[in-house]
């Protein structure tokens, strides 16, 4: 599949305050600082749609992008929080599991990992209640530029490794990165056996 056209059609702080035009939704999410922005930016060969920032957890608000006038692509906000209040990271948290639980368009949830690192307690924890309540989603394994491709795929097998403890059977993975355009064709046609 290949976008000719990604725009920016609102943010909301609510399921009911989303966009009014019902299409199927593509949600991504992960800590702050994983490379949301920059990835949601590779897959619509577009730098400057989602706002992407030095500072983590910019993303205050659900952000919708209507992708070839026939779906969207979804921003959330991080679950790993940046530096902000209690009160404030639990607002975030309410936002993100109102969207998650009661937006009847969401088709598909991507959760990215830093692919540098193994899976921290706080993505395991994030994953096992989208299991619990039966969200369909895949793992996109960002940045995976920073190191060399015996290393990454070794990281991958790590997590995976992980994962397994849990799992009995492991949700599709991807490994990507916002620098070179890798994993892009592959996330777009996953994405394309849905819509």
């Amino acid at each position: 599949m290949r976008i000719s056209e990604a725009k920016f059609v609102g943010s909301s702080p609510t399921v009911a305050m989303k966009p009014s035009r019902k299409l199927p939704e593509f949600a991504f999410i992960g800590r702050s600082n994983v490379g949301k922005s920059s990835l949601i930016n590779m897959l619509c060969g577009n730098s400057k749609l989602a706002k992407t920032s030095s500072t983590p957890g910019k993303t205050k608000l659900i952000n919708h992008f209507l992708i070839n006038d026939s779906w969207y692509i979804v921003d959330l906000p991080g679950y790993g929080f940046a530096k902000i209040s209690k009160k404030e990271r639990e607002g975030l948290r309410l936002m993100i599991n109102d969207y998650i639980l009661n937006s009847e368009e969401m088709t598909l949830l991507f959760v990215l990992i830093d692919s540098r690192h193994d899976l921290q307690k706080i993505d395991q924890e994030f994953i096992n209640g989208l299991g619990e309540n039966g969200i369909p989603f895949a793992i996109i394994f960002t940045k995976g530029d920073k190191m060399g491709p015996n290393a990454l795929k070794a990281q991958i097998e790590k997590n995976k490794q992980i994962l397994s403890e849990q799992w009995e059977e492991l949700p599709p993975m991807f490994a990507s990165s916002a620098e070179t355009g890798a994993g892009k064709e592959e996330i777009l046609d996953y994405i394309e056996q849905y819509i």
